[in-house]
């Protein structure tokens, strides 16, 4: 017998009745040979950490543009802190962690340069508009290549999780796997709690400023905060999948205490950092530079590497253009508007 189906045989004996084993998997678009060691979703994680985009996440905003320290959050421990927050998660409620891990390496692939301001950026400009877990999906699907093929060729289910990652409310499609349901929770948790850290570090806030009918409930430290999050989804899921035939279709959820205090410390982000005053001038300063280079490659499509040359071809010119600016680390954002918007004398100059 094979390591993998071994593997197979210990996820159908020991996992929880609603977690989805690797052996039921819906499959890839283009089928494969079984690996002799690795299920599905551990390939599919293999691939994804193996990615470029996934490496260039380390060098593109989680919320402060080039802060010029390393104690701030980048998008790749962003992805990080998912993984880990969502896999405490999934053990605890005995769901598949590979797959869980393979979607939060993946999530935020197709993110933009300068965080949610280069995706609202090119959600403005582009006829076609931009979400970023969308693009995550053509990222994977599509943009990265894998034995010179387009395309990652993944699982559907690491696809769906990843695809229905974003959003909060009662209304947005919710993954087809408790798996993916708890990815679209741990980003939450993990992104409000560490950019009032990061906030918090940077003196733009103090813990004072949060918003005490949360914090009473949510705690009053970073850590706290997290560990009442997590517990509280671990207790809500447990008790569903508890009272829940195998059959049932399971919509996890925070209890309505936690989930309002959650959102009201997401809405006092929003309006104080990511939409407010504080980073303003920054926010500017990154839209300049994502329309200037999406107007001049628009208008010379002939200037970008030759993939994306071949998308602006072969589907259009501003599908060609997004995909090169979202593919971008903010750095080579910024020297590339550099090389292209300033006279060279001011590129050689000590």
């Amino acid at each position: 017998m094979k390591i993998r189906e071994e593997i197979e045989q210990r996820e159908e004996a020991m996992l929880s009745p609603f977690a989805t084993l690797s052996k039921n998997s819906q499959g890839r678009e283009i089928a494969e040979e079984a690996d002799d060691v690795r299920t599905c979703f551990m390939r599919d994680r293999d691939r994804i950490i193996h990615s470029k985009a996934f490496r260039r996440l380390k060098h593109k905003t989680q919320v402060y543009i080039s802060p010029g320290n390393d104690h701030y959050r980048t998008r790749l421990t962003h992805t990080l802190e998912v993984a880990q927050i969502a896999r405490t998660i999934g053990r605890a409620l005995n769901l598949n962690e590979d797959l869980i891990e393979a979607i939060a390496l993946a999530h935020d692939v197709g993110h933009t340069p300068f965080a949610h301001t280069g995706e609202e950026v090119l959600n403005e400009l582009s006829p076609h508009g931009f979400k970023h877990n969308q693009n995550s999906v053509r990222v994977l699907t599509y943009i990265e290549q894998r034995r010179n093929k387009h395309g990652l060729n993944l699982s559907w289910e690491v696809l769906d999780g990843v695809l229905h990652h974003s959003g909060y409310g009662k209304n947005k499609k919710c993954a087809q796997t408790l798996e993916g349901q708890i990815i679209r929770f741990s980003d939450k948790i993990a992104y409000v709690q560490h950019d009032i850290d990061d906030s918090i570090r940077g003196g733009l806030i103090t813990e004072a400023d949060l918003p005490q009918q949360y914090t009473a409930l949510l705690g009053h430290s970073h850590s706290q905060r997290i560990a009442v999050l997590v517990n509280d989804l671990i207790n809500e899921s447990k008790r569903q999948m508890e009272q829940a035939q195998p059959n049932d279709s399971i919509v996890f959820a925070f209890s309505k205490e936690i989930d309002e205090a959650l959102q009201g410390l997401r809405q006092f982000m929003f309006d104080t950092i990511y939409h407010g005053s504080v980073c303003a001038k920054e926010r500017e300063q990154a839209s300049f530079v994502v329309k200037y280079l999406y107007e001049y490659y628009l208008k010379a499509p002939e200037k970008m590497p030759e993939n994306y040359y071949r998308i602006a071809c072969e589907e259009d010119v501003d599908q060609g253009v997004v995909d090169y600016i979202s593919g971008m680390s903010d750095n080579y954002c910024v020297e590339l508007f550099k090389e292209l918007a300033l006279p060279r004398s001011f590129l050689t100059a000590n």
